[in-house]
């Protein structure tokens, strides 16, 4: 299974996937960043699909058609977003629909979004932790697929509790992401998925 990894940051997730011989086809980025580099640095093929615009006028339909095509040219059959921070449009979805696999830094369906991590230590929760899920168009949505807890303790701030929950996603993504190329975790079909959502 020809798997490609979404990047636009620092890596750290990426490197964890590297370190556990994930078998990475190909790694994407929607700008210069670390993470290019560290694929460049390991030896896996490398794409930067660069988005030049950040503003409003930002051709979501375009861009997703231009990443769909890279991927197509490599034989793609799973997307793994790692800390990806372009949001596609639906066809993108549509086209890769169930193997499109994100993490996000909560305990999905609670604080979803770009502050998860805040909004769970302002909530007065116990705990939070790490989500590996279906992406789909709506932000945060799509079936679980595994959790991970971390636990919130007093005086947390912000950067040490999304560190433990980084700490947590190395752990989890790998290993999610293995069984599905080993065949011990099977993912929902695109028809469920389909129906699931109407």
């Amino acid at each position: 299974m020809k798997i490609a990894v979404l990047v636009s940051g620092q890596g750290s997730i990426l490197e964890a996937l590297i370190r556990e011989r994930v078998p990475i086809a190909l790694v994407a980025g929607d700008r210069e960043c670390r993470a290019l580099e560290a694929a460049e640095n390991a030896g896996i093929p490398t794409e930067l699909v660069e988005r030049g615009d950040f503003g409003a006028s930002f051709d979501r339909h375009e861009y997703t058609e231009r990443l769909m095509h890279v991927l197509k040219t490599y034989g793609i059959e799973l997307v793994a977003m790692a800390g990806f921070m372009t949001f596609l449009s639906e066809e993108f979805f549509e086209n890769f629909g169930g193997r499109v696999l994100n993490t996000h830094p909560s305990l999905l369906p609670r604080f979803k979004g770009d502050h998860a991590v805040r909004d769970a230590l302002e909530s007065g929760a116990q705990e939070t932790g790490c989500t590996i899920h279906i992406a789909t168009e709506k932000l945060d949505e799509g079936q679980i697929i595994a959790q991970e807890t971390v636990p919130i303790h007093e005086g947390d701030t912000v950067d040490a509790l999304h560190e433990r929950i980084k700490q947590a996603e190395r752990r989890l993504y790998p290993r999610i992401l293995k069984d599905i190329v080993s065949g011990e975790l099977a993912l929902p079909r695109k028809e469920d998925i389909i129906k699931s959502d109407n």
